[in-house]
């Protein structure tokens, strides 16, 4: 399998030969969907929470005795009748919807989704990602010359820049864009893969994944 390698003005100047793993490699749908899944959960944090009658502050005392008032029989007024008393089958912060996948489906499934990018061209292979400057607008120029406009509130089709090393200032670089975002190599992962249409990386950044994710 061949990629095309460009330079920053998006002209193409090399060919890498890529592992051949990718080509007895089927994409899984349903395992791709499972690990996405796990991902989504995984990183899920209940913030909604509400209180049962039990919970609720007051409601000590019946409101009235049993029987002789005519009214109906209440014994709190922090019934979930009442105004401002419990809530029955709410949500609640304990619930817990972590699951369980194994590392090899998650390495798996993360090379399928590259497959699949591969497949319909959307890995752009640079020769560096570094910019002259670690500013935004330097970014933007590199990523644009091979992005396409859009009517939307990002303005151009989504990217994920792929860098080999940490370099704070290179992913604060991207992450000011509103059509893009940054990760290392080494953490790669199904979400961000999925969110993004086009992926920009380095040769070096492919021998990571290589060294990551094909064990």
């Amino acid at each position: 399998m061949k990629l095309k390698v460009f330079n920053q003005q998006a002209e193409i100047i090399d060919e890498l030969e890529f592992d051949g793993f990718f080509d007895k490699l089927e994409i899984n749908h349903a395992l791709i969907h499972q690990v996405m899944r796990w991902q989504i959960l995984n990183t899920y944090h209940p913030w909604a929470h509400t209180k049962t009658r039990g919970e609720v502050r007051g409601g000590g005392r019946k409101p009235w005795r049993q029987k002789g008032t005519g009214r109906a029989r209440h014994g709190s007024i922090r019934s979930p009748l009442w105004r401002g008393g419990g809530v029955v089958f709410g949500p609640r912060k304990e619930k817990k919807r972590k699951i369980k996948i194994n590392k090899k489906m998650r390495r798996k499934a993360i090379l399928m989704v590259l497959k699949e990018k591969i497949n319909q061209d959307r890995i752009r292979v640079l020769n560096s990602l570094t910019p002259p400057d670690y500013k935004t607008k330097f970014m933007n120029q590199i990523l644009i010359r091979f992005l396409e406009k859009r009517k939307t509130d990002k303005k151009r089709e989504s990217a994920l820049v792929v860098f080999s090393n940490s370099n704070k200032n290179l992913i604060r670089s991207v992450r000011n864009l509103p059509y893009a975002n940054a990760i290392e190599a080494r953490n790669l992962n199904i979400l961000s893969l999925l969110n993004h249409k086009y992926i920009f990386i380095e040769p070096e950044g492919l021998e990571i994944i290589k060294k990551t994710f094909l064990k």
